[in-house]
């Protein structure tokens, strides 16, 4: 696929590192398959994928923790 952000470069598999934060929270969750261009790096999600990254991070605000770094876990 061609990347929506640079424009110019095609995506391929891969794996990816993703962080988000939500309030106090910060989740970094490594090796998430992504496909991801080759030219600016840009990382998109398929839908199964950003469902189970976000209930990982669901689970780190429910628990009150500051920072985590964990692997994807499908």
């Amino acid at each position: 696929m061609k990347c929506t952000i640079c424009k110019t470069g095609e995506t391929q598999q891969g794996e990816a590192t993703v962080t988000l934060q939500r309030d106090a929270t910060v989740v970094v969750i490594k090796e998430v398959p992504a496909q991801i261009c080759q030219d600016c790096g840009e990382y998109y999600l398929d839908e199964a994928v950003a469902r189970r990254v976000y209930a990982q991070a669901d689970e780190a605000v429910k628990r009150h923790v500051e920072i985590e770094i964990i692997k994807y876990a499908a």
